[in-house]
């Protein structure tokens, strides 16, 4: 056992104490699922700051954070450019319930780096926006069914809780009580990557099917990256059948480029999600597409969505001071060679203990699956074996490495994590899968 090792095993008294507080007053101890460890063990992190590519929870421990925010803090933790534009607005005011020219900047910018999105909404979450883009899709369309992907998740909308991924997948939640059945009746599901389930989905519903909402790289799940022609295929089937296609890029939108990963997979969406990176680490998300259907969203059509602190300012600011930085040459080519080093070597290493699994990744998302055959889809993804997974994860956090506390989530890359940071992390997972190997061989 590493020192490092022996001082996270030893001090995590005060975060202890923290969370058995925090089971009295918050539901499971969390405001999210996946944050009580449920599926991986051991005890929940609190987290007290955030520098860099690091995390310092409240012992004073220092992890290396390859979960970012679930992908929100592309640039690091604390960024002065984003702390300086959030206390600077603070000071002139939080939030004023009309509008700014702050939001008018921000949209600018996503527009300029996503010509084809016209018109921008802004929200609060990645669940609104999808909910949202939903909403006017069937209220352009004059139809009720949408089709999404088995083991994508959307966010915890109703229309979007069946056989959903993220922490779903994690609890193992295929359906939601409380969901009323009338209501996901109107959902289809489809493995992802199978064109010929979306045409029979089509087939069966014909003139029925208003929208088809997709992560255009499957990262709720695990990353799984699309099948050749896949999202070109559903890009056809939607045009043919009168249906918009929704692209949700909550993950994926200024992740792999300065834009949108649609750019880069040869297709454009009719409706477009964005989130976590556009706000800097506040909560912001949108959604967006062409001038016509965008103008259908009330005040200048009858397909209402409104919120309060749609548009904040902090969160405005934010948004700006993240995506001005994000045209930085080689920002991206950075984070990915970083990526293919840590994959590689995980690979390697993986290899090295004879533990069958495979290392899915695109640019600077990860994700690795616990079971020899490839994962192409949800199905590939649930044979994994969560236990390893879980056992793996434990052995990391006390090597000083936060990976997601699940198998069905991904790992980032941020522009603040370094070369050692890669060798740490490759020491730590050589020794935490040998680990695993000899205790499997006794």
């Amino acid at each position: 056992m590493s020192a490092t090792q022996a001082k996270l095993k030893r001090e995590r008294k005060r975060s202890r104490e923290i969370f058995e507080r925090a089971e009295k007053v918050l539901v499971g101890g969390v405001n999210s699922p996946v944050r009580a460890f449920r599926a991986v063990g051991g005890e929940p992190l609190i987290i007290e700051r955030g520098n860099g590519a690091n995390l310092y929870d409240a012992d004073g421990n220092e992890l290396l954070d390859y979960v970012c925010s679930w992908g929100a803090m592309i640039l690091g933790h604390a960024n002065p450019a984003i702390s300086e534009a959030i206390a600077e607005q603070a000071r002139r005011g939080t939030s004023f319930g009309v509008t700014t020219e702050l939001e008018l900047e921000l949209a600018e910018l996503i527009i300029k780096a996503i010509p084809f999105i016209e018109k921008i909404r802004f929200v609060s979450s990645g669940t609104e926006a999808t909910m949202s883009a939903v909403r006017l899709a069937r209220g352009v369309t004059k139809r009720d069914f949408i089709l999404k992907f088995e083991g994508c998740y959307h966010g915890h909308a109703d229309s979007f809780l069946s056989q959903a991924g993220s922490g779903l997948a994690t609890l193992g939640i295929a359906e939601c009580p409380g969901v009323p059945q009338a209501l996901a009746a109107l959902t289809l599901n489809v493995p992802y990557n199978d064109l010929g389930g979306v045409e029979n989905a089509f087939a069966q519903h014909k003139g029925k099917v208003a929208a088809v909402i997709v992560e255009p790289i499957a990262a709720n799940m695990g990353v799984v990256p699309p099948a050749t022609d896949f999202l070109k295929g559903l890009r056809e089937i939607t045009r043919r059948n009168g249906s918009l296609l929704i692209v949700d890029e909550v993950i994926t939108g200024f992740r792999l480029h300065n834009g949108s990963v649609q750019d880069l997979l040869g297709i454009e969406a009719d409706l477009t999600t964005l989130g976590k990176i556009i706000g800097g680490g506040v909560p912001v998300a949108a959604y967006g597409g062409r001038a016509e259907l965008m103008d259908n969203v009330a005040p200048l059509g009858p397909v209402y969505q409104a919120g309060t602190l749609a548009g904040n300012p902090l969160a405005m600011r934010a948004g700006i001071a993240a995506l001005e930085q994000l045209s930085k040459p080689d920002l991206y080519d950075e984070m990915t060679q970083l990526a293919r080093r840590l994959v590689f070597g995980l690979r390697s290493e993986l290899a090295d203990a004879g533990i069958a699994a495979q290392v899915n990744a695109i640019g600077s998302l990860a994700t690795i699956f616990f079971t020899a055959g490839p994962v192409r889809n949800y199905t590939d993804a649930k044979r994994s074996d969560t236990k390893r997974c879980a056992r793996f994860f434990r052995e990391m956090l006390d090597r000083g490495i936060f990976l997601a506390p699940s198998q069905f989530e991904a790992t980032f890359i941020s522009a603040a994590h370094t070369s050692a940071d890669i060798d740490r992390t490759l020491a730590a997972a050589h020794e935490s899968l040998q680990a695993i190997s000899a205790d499997s061989a006794v």
